[in-house]
């Protein structure tokens, strides 16, 4: 069924948690507005602070939310939690574990909650995550944290949707070592130690910042990411977490990192955009004699693969191919989603 737009998006500025639900769902399942919806919200987003928060499974990522929310509120902004969870392999839909966590403030009208499954997607976000975040973000949200899923070191997505990602470890899980492997120890803006009142605490924080020494070199005036200790089910040291995140955010509007940051999350966007409609453009030839007169031009020798996808590329978008350039690896520089 059609919806008026407008009306939905005015709704969602006004703080209606039903629009903000209704204009996600649209996100979701792609629908066929999600154009219209697109540009109704373009000049109204851009006001959000978005902060990504990642970790292995069973650091006190939903805790940690939960927390960041109450503090926020406390400070009278208006916060949206965005929380990503696994798919069901039967349903496809999320197992909502996160918002139970985050109860206590589903009767906060300065609160939305909104949980979204990763549907096969892989990164620790959803595929529809970017355009979920301009929702609450167009939507008047003061900050809006995003909370991955939670599968290990190859969880790093969350840097490309994020202004700061806090990367969450916890004594005990072996995280020291998994903060050596490669990712976590580059996208993290701010780290955290949970469960900082079980031992081995102060020893994981000395490893993390031991491993960060070893790190890329910086330059004076150079961000230094902070480790700050927590024990979030009791709130302890929440403060100086948002602290640090308020640091970063400063940092950043100083240095002119905050505008980069989002405009490279604007190109990937439209990147993966312009990518996923090209691959259902593709995707329609099958069974389509151009691309089966290709296939067998390629059986017979008398074409290669990447000369016949230049042609494809070229018939599809009216732009010449780029079969002069080395191949750069499997794709050759065809991108993908993100």
């Amino acid at each position: 069924m059609k919806v008026d737009v407008p009306t939905l998006v005015e709704q969602a500025r006004l703080g209606r948690p039903r629009a903000v639900a209704r204009l996600i769902s649209l996100v979701e399942g792609a629908s066929p507005q999600l154009r219209e919806v697109m540009a109704a919200l373009a000049p109204l987003a851009g006001h959000a602070y978005v902060v990504g928060l990642t970790g292995s499974p069973g650091v006190g990522k939903s805790t940690s939310t939960s927390a960041l929310v109450s503090a926020y509120r406390k400070a009278g902004k208006r916060v949206a939690v965005l929380a990503v969870d696994p798919s069901s392999p039967f349903s496809g839909g999320a197992l909502l574990g996160d918002r139970i966590r985050m109860s206590e403030h589903a009767s906060d009208p300065g609160v939305y909650i909104r949980s979204m499954a990763t549907r096969g997607h892989l990164g620790g976000l959803a595929w529809s995550a970017p355009q979920a975040i301009r929702v609450l973000d167009a939507a008047g949200f003061d900050v809006v944290l995003v909370e991955t899923v939670g599968v290990g070191q190859s969880e790093v997505e969350i840097a490309s949707q994020a202004d700061t990602s806090v990367v969450l470890l916890a004594p005990g899980m072996g995280d020291g070592i998994q903060a050596a492997k490669a990712g976590i120890l580059e996208i993290g803006d701010v780290y955290v130690v949970n469960k900082a009142d079980r031992d081995g605490a102060d020893a994981t924080a000395r490893e993390l910042n031991h491993m960060l020494g070893l790190g890329e070199s910086r330059e004076p005036g150079d961000w230094r990411p902070p480790i700050v200790k927590t024990v979030a089910a009791r709130g302890e040291g929440v403060d100086e977490v948002v602290e640090a995140l308020e640091k970063h955010r400063a940092w950043m509007e100083e240095h002119g990192v905050l505008a980069q940051r989002r405009t490279a999350r604007a190109a990937r966007e439209v990147e993966t955009i312009a990518v996923t409609a090209l691959r259902e453009r593709i995707a329609d030839l099958h069974g389509d004699r151009r691309l089966d007169a290709l296939a067998e031009r390629i059986v017979s020798g008398g074409l290669d693969p990447y000369a016949a996808a230049d042609e494809l590329v070229a018939g599809l978008t009216g732009l010449p191919g780029d079969s002069q350039d080395p191949p750069s690896g499997p794709g050759r520089g065809y991108a993908s989603p993100a």
